[in-house]
């Protein structure tokens, strides 16, 4: 099943999520089969991170639990507590794709 995990950057951590975002990516790619989507959520000018939402396909939300532990970005101390939710797609996506 699909869960949405939605990561607020704790205050004051741009610096350390550049530090940390080659190993935060590498992360993510081992479960790119699995992501529906995944990406940083940003401040109306579109520059400013203020934490990622991720769509990941896990069995239960044990295994979540345990993959979002040995994220770079939590292990580092990047997110404030996350909010994890079960997704149903429910609509085709259309937008927000990057290009082919």
């Amino acid at each position: 099943m699909i869960f949405v995990i939605l990561l607020m950057d704790r205050p004051d951590t741009a610096d350390l999520r550049i530090q940390v975002r080659p190993e935060h990516r590498a992360y993510l790619a081992q479960v790119s089969d699995r992501m529906a989507f995944a990406g940083p959520l940003t401040s109306e000018d579109g520059k400013t991170t203020l934490g990622s939402l991720l769509a990941i396909d896990f069995q239960n939300r044990a295994d979540v639990d345990a993959w979002l532990k040995d994220e770079p970005f939590t292990k580092a101390g990047v997110y404030e507590k996350p909010i994890i939710h079960v997704f149903n797609n429910m609509w085709a996506q259309k937008m927000g794709f990057p290009p082919a």
